[in-house]
Order: structure tokens, then C-alpha cells, then sequence
């Protein structure tokens, strides 16, 4: 079934969601972001990379740190899914587990790469910049999909604001929408993705690792039986 048939109201009420009071509450949110750099990124050592993946009641969020170009840490959450799948509230079923990955951490990093959208979201409050004002940490969202705003060029618009960049890492390849969830500014969430992404990778190489790693810890989890 295609996603734009599912009745995702319908999955909240089964799930006893208040959507309406989650929407309220991103609102109320996103007028608390940044949108501007918050530290001086050209000074900035460590960045990382989160990513989440879900096996049958599962989500496994993954998170690696590097210096420069090297690992430095990486590590991993494993829980239940607690949440409905339903777009535009992605972080009410991810954030938890994100959250407690990062405090793991020995080190914290200078700013994040997230797969997932930062204000570029229906009510300006992505997962990106969800994790952002939980952390306090600058979080860069990074999307396959376009979800909303006016495209200009490779701008993106969004209530006549700039919101976000259109990128093509990859000849060949679509390109990824870029924009600040919080604590950073449009355009160097730009500059970074580009300066981060390594030939012949789509995604900024935290982004790449932090993928492969949350893959490999699915085997582990998997072959030990634990489910």
C-alpha cells in the first residue's frame, strides 16, 4: 500500500494519539530554535553521526563520533517501539532511543548529522530539531525527501524563509535536502554536509558509518537470539 493511502488518523486513534496536542506542542517548540550558528564550525573537531533502524518491535538507534576523519567512538540503544509510524511526528517514536545513545557517550561531539528533516517540517519542528533542543547540541537534518517548501533553485523555502539547501553529492543519484535543526544556520549546514561527504558516498560520511554500524549490530542482536 502505498504510504498516501494509509489512514495514519486512524493509527493514532488505535494507538490513543492526541495528534492535534503533539502538533501544539511542536509549534510551541519550534519558536525556542536557533537558527544560526551557535559556535564557531570552523574550530569544530568532533562530529557524529546518528542513525536509526527498526527490526519488528524494535529500533536500534546507532551513533558514531569522529575527529577529523577518524573513529573515535561509537555506540548503540536498543529498546521497544513505544510509537506509531506517522509522518511529521517521526521523533515521538525515535527521540527516546536517540537520546539515550547520545548520553552514552564519553565525549560529546560538536554537532550531529541526522537523517531526517530540521525545520524543514510542516510545523518547522523535525526530528533534527527535536533531538537538537533535547541535547543542546547543533544538529544538521538531512533528507531524501522533500516533504514541504518552495523550491528555488537549489533553495528552499518555506513561509517565504530560507529553510533549507538542495544538494547533489552523488553524480547520478538524487539529491538530499538540507536544513538546520537547531543552533546552526542554513547555509553552513550546507557547507558542512558538502565538506563531510566523501566520494562515491551519498550521505556525509558520520551519516555513512553511523548506518553501517547500527546494520552490523542488527546481525549481533539478531544472531544471539535476544528477540
Amino acid at each position: 500500500m502505498d504510504e498516501k493511502e494509509v489512514d495514519f488518523e486512524a493509527i493514532a486513534q488505535r494507538y490513543n494519539v492526541n495528534l492535534r496536542k503533539l502538533e501544539i506542542e511542536q509549534l510551541k517548540l519550534s519558536k525556542s530554535l536557533e537558527i544560526k550558528d551557535k559556535i564557531n564550525f570552523k574550530l569544530a573537531e568532533r562530529v557524529a553521526g546518528i542513525e536509526n533502524i527498526f527490526v519488528r518491535n524494535r529500533i536500534i538507534s546507532a551513533l558514531v563520533v569522529m575527529d577529523n576523519e577518524e573513529l573515535v567512538e561509537q555506540e548503540y540503544f536498543e529498546d521497544k517501539i513505544r510509537f506509531p509510524y506517522i509522518p511529521g511526528f517521526r521523533a515521538y517514536r525515535e527521540l527516546p532511543a536517540m537520546i539515550s545513545v547520545f548520553n552514552k557517550l564519553d565525549e560529546k561531539p560538536d554537532f550531529i548529522f541526522v537523517k531526517g528533516d530540521g525545520i524543514l517540517h510542516p510545523r518547522g519542528f523535525g526530528i533534527a530539531s527535536h533531538f537538537s533542543l533535547a541535547i543542546n547540541v547543533p544538529v544538521i537534518g538531512i533528507s531524501d525527501n522533500l516533504v514541504i517548501g518552495e523550491v528555488k533553485k537549489d533553495e528552499v523555502f518555506l513561509n517565504n524563509k530560507l529553510s533549507g539547501k538542495i544538494i547533489q553529492t552523488k553524480e547520478g543519484a538524487k539529491p538530499i535536502y538540507v536544513s538546520p535543526g537547531n543552533f546552526i544556520s542554513v547555509n553552513t549546514s550546507a557547507l558542512l554536509c558538502r565538506k563531510f561527504t566523501k566520494e562515491p558516498h551519498k550521505f556525509p560520511e558520520p551519516l555513512r558509518l553511523a548506518k553501517k554500524y547500527a546494520k552490523e549490530i542488527m546481525k549481533e542482536i539478531f544472531s544471539s537470539n535476544e528477540f
